[in-house]
């Protein structure tokens, strides 16, 4: 069935419901950070080198992003003049560069957490805890079904 947006949501396909909510949630976040000066290409991987807890290398967080290492090249340089991350040489090798989020990084990080609450608080507002519990079951069902089958993809 063809993504037509005159259909109700409830006959659309799953795959493409998922799809579809997940570009709303993200513009919903990104017209909330813009008071911040954020956009998407600016809290996601500050959000991913928080979430990561240590220095990242750079095609790593390419990879996690799902950018090729180029986009990241020009994305991070902009991180690092504003100084929320800084690039090193990685101890393990040399020729790669490890990424780490500041003190400045981090906190910007606490407040994209705190709006992204902030809309999932409004969104989910209404909607049963059981309903909650079984839409977040079947997402993890379907996202684990989802993984097995790209890695045994990927290895084919």
């Amino acid at each position: 069935m063809p993504s037509n947006p005159m259909l109700p949501l409830s006959s659309r396909r799953l795959g493409t419901l998922i799809s579809l909510v997940s570009r709303q949630w993200r513009k919903a976040v990104d017209a909330r950070l813009q008071a911040f000066g954020l956009s998407e290409a600016t809290w996601l991987p500050l959000l991913r080198l928080a979430q990561a807890g240590r220095p990242m290398r750079q095609k790593d967080l390419a990879a996690v992003l799902t950018l090729d290492t180029s986009s990241v090249v020009r994305i991070l340089a902009n991180l690092d003049a504003a100084g929320l991350i800084e690039q090193h040489p990685d101890e393990e090798d040399r020729r790669a560069k490890a990424i780490a989020i500041t003190a400045a990084g981090r906190a910007l990080v606490r407040q994209v957490e705190s709006v992204s609450q902030g809309i999932e608080d409004e969104v989910l507002a209404g909607i049963t805890q059981t309903d909650l519990a079984i839409s977040r079951h079947v997402l993890e069902q379907v996202c684990g079904q989802l993984l097995t089958m790209n890695e045994s993809d990927r290895k084919s």
